[in-house]
């Protein structure tokens, strides 16, 4: 950057020896080209001074002033050089207002004025002087941009606690105003604060990663974020820095990939989905297991592995993994077992079978059998199980908090951990979303068991980001077959833990909780077997007086149970009628809100469809009710509506007699 500032300082500088050349030939206004003179060589002195320290100036600001300078010496050798006329018939037609000697030396001063505060904001943090630099003339049209310049000159040259402080300051203006982000983004902001991020003590650190968060506001914004190299940065911080800084990073990445869903794949190519569950999974369940499934047979390399190994039948036989939608028996995930006991499971399982790798890397690699790690990591269990500390807890200040190493993060404040989880969750939550390979691995590590632990023991925010998180996840797995029979067949212990945590939230009616609950249980509708009749009841118990939106996710879960995509409709159609939900759907076909009324009615009409010769429908006039929503505008022309409306109705007169609709 260093030639860059030369170059740019090379023609101000001649223009600045071409007036103080021209001045001292002046024939006329001799006066005011001496003092013309005398500004031009204060002027010409800061440009050399500024050559000289080029290494340290700030490009941006730079720029800018030096561009406005050059175009005013311009301005002030054209005016010196029409005094320079020596012909008298020359200098009898020169005109040259009085104004033009006094406009010309104002512009002058306010170049001196630009180039001093340039100089003294570039200068580093043991040269800079501690008052308030002030702002510029150039900043008469435009002081936020001055401002930024001076908290960027100071992130590049200053102390860190000045560079600290530097970044919050960027904190407040971007979350004041977005235009103050982008500006701060085009004015060069983003490489010295992931800098700081990387270098800076933890303030800094937190300050930086905030600022960051806040700067990608829109997708172009996010896109320079990850050009400048913020993935690399925030996957060092998530896997060695202090627990308060990832929580600041884990916020930050769940921002950026809210705002621009591209750069997903980015942080997953550099190891942010695994560090984030890693952090999900601390004193949530076995800490020593591996991150993903091996396909290695003779390793019993993660918790869905060696549970499943716990849960064989008593024949040793493997079930068919094809038929697991359709045929199997096996009643409902965890009906005999409470999450806590699988949580012991887990743990007994993987103490016995000695498959904890190494846990001084973080890293989810190794497969030593240490049975010192193995006692270790049961002790901890133990500890966080009953609530207590680690014993060596008295002392830990002098315990280094470093993210990888499980003491370090032990000693952390629960408050502390609560929220590191919470980011994680939503940053998983953001991550997941719409992307497949995100949801493979996420599905294939510990995550979807600390999911279902979460939503059951988790704090309120955790809660709710858990559960987010694993609406996005079912909302791929219901696009995508291949996931949804991978990490969501009947037999995976995860996927059982998940399930029985989201029904228990539908049954309990949890508010804050609930809406993507029931998405998650619709998503996940065709990967329940005929015998599974229990999901059908809480979500039918939904449609009768409750909130609309509440009553409108209901119906539309309950439609992918029961529409022609489900191989299991009939079976599913008639639980909807055993629940009693042909009655609440009428209700709501009839008096619900309109964002209400048409999921409803479509529901009403899949069941129609699957089982039209049902005596309940019958005998609630179900028929009645379609020949009134024909009649019915606005129901009728909704899209999802106009086609299967006419052939529920078709149907339901085939096979309901008049005698069984009650006509005589």
């Amino acid at each position: 950057m260093a030639d860059i500032v030369k170059q740019i300082l090379v023609r101000p500088i001649q223009l600045a020896d071409q007036i103080t050349k021209a001045s001292d030939e002046a024939y006329s206004f001799r006066q005011e080209c001496l003092e013309v003179k005398a500004k031009t060589e204060k002027l010409a002195g800061l440009l050399r001074q500024a050559a000289r320290a080029s290494n340290d100036l700030y490009e941006r600001p730079t720029r800018r002033i030096i561009d406005d300078t050059e175009q005013v010496l311009f301005k002030a050798l054209a005016l010196v050089e029409k005094c320079r006329a020596t012909g008298l018939m020359k200098r009898v037609f020169t005109i040259i207002p009085a104004a033009a000697f006094r406009k010309i030396t104002m512009q002058l001063e306010n170049s001196i004025g630009d180039v001093s505060w340039l100089l003294r904001v570039s200068a580093s943090g043991d040269d800079r002087d501690d008052e308030y630099l002030g702002l510029p003339p150039i900043a008469a049209n435009e002081p936020i941009l001055c401002l930024i310049w001076e908290q960027v000159a100071i992130l590049f040259t200053g102390s860190l606690d000045d560079r600290s402080d530097a970044a919050a300051s960027l904190v407040s203006l971007a979350r004041d105003n977005d235009r103050y982000g982008r500006l701060i983004i085009e004015e060069g902001g983003v490489p010295p604060l992931l800098k700081l991020a990387k270098e800076g003590k933890m303030e800094g650190q937190e300050n930086a990663a905030r600022a960051i968060g806040l700067l990608g506001r829109d997708p172009e914004s996010v896109e320079q974020i990850v050009n400048a190299g913020v993935c690399q940065v925030f996957a060092k911080i998530l896997k060695e820095g202090h627990m308060k800084v990832q929580t600041v990073v884990a916020w930050a990445v769940s921002e950026l990939a809210s705002n621009h869903p591209k750069c997903q794949d980015h942080f997953a190519q550099n190891n942010i989905i695994r560090f984030l569950v890693s952090h999900l999974a601390f004193e949530t369940v076995q800490e020593h297991s591996k991150y993903a499934i091996v396909s290695n047979k003779q390793t019993l390399s993660s918790i869905h592995t060696v549970v499943m190994a716990s849960n064989t039948n008593p024949t040793g036989k493997k079930e068919n993994s094809e038929q697991d939608e359709t045929k199997s028996n096996i009643s409902h995930p965890m009906s005999n077992q409470t999450p806590s006991q699988m949580h012991s499971l887990i743990t007994n399982t993987l103490a016995m079978k000695g498959s904890g790798p190494s846990s001084g890397s973080g890293s989810g690699s190794g497969s030593g059998t240490n049975k010192n790690q193995i006692k270790q990591s049961n002790q901890q269990h133990q500890n966080h199980t009953k609530g207590g500390s680690n014993p060596r807890g008295n002392n830990p200040t002098h315990v280094s908090l470093m993210g990888t190493s499980i003491k370090g993060r032990e000693f952390e404040d629960p408050a502390t951990k609560a929220q590191m989880k919470a980011m994680a969750a939503r940053a998983l939550w953001q991550l997941s979303r719409g992307n497949l390979q995100i949801c493979r691995s996420i599905t294939e590590s510990r995550a979807l068991l600390c999911f279902a632990v979460l939503l059951e023991k988790g704090d309120d925010e955790v809660k709710s980001y858990s559960a987010l998180a694993m609406m996005e996840i079912t909302d791929v797995a219901e696009q995508y077959p291949e996931l949804r029979r991978s990490a969501f067949k009947p037999t995976s212990p995860a996927a059982k833990a998940v399930v029985e945590q989201l029904l228990k939230v539908i049954e309990n009616e949890i508010t804050d909780l609930l809406i993507p609950c029931i998405k998650s249980i619709g998503s996940l509708s065709r990967t329940f077997r005929a015998t599974e009749t229990r999901i059908i009841g809480p979500l039918v118990k939904l449609l009768d007086e409750r909130e609309a939106e509440v009553a409108m996710e209901a119906a539309v879960a309950l439609i992918k149970f029961s529409c022609t995509d489900n191989f299991l409709r009939d079976n599913h159609s008639k639980a909807i009628i055993a629940a009693g939900g042909a009655k609440h759907l009428i209700q709501l076909v009839y008096f619900g809100e309109q964002m209400v009324q048409v999921p409803a009615l479509m529901l009403l009409c899949y069941i129609a469809l699957n089982v039209p010769d049902s005596e309940a429908l019958a005998q609630e006039e179900v028929l009645v009710v379609l020949e009134w929503s024909t009649k019915q505008a606005h129901l009728v022309e909704a899209p999802t509506i106009d086609e299967i409306l006419p052939e529920a109705k078709s149907r339901l007169e085939l096979y309901q007699s008049r005698g069984s609709r009650g006509f005589h």
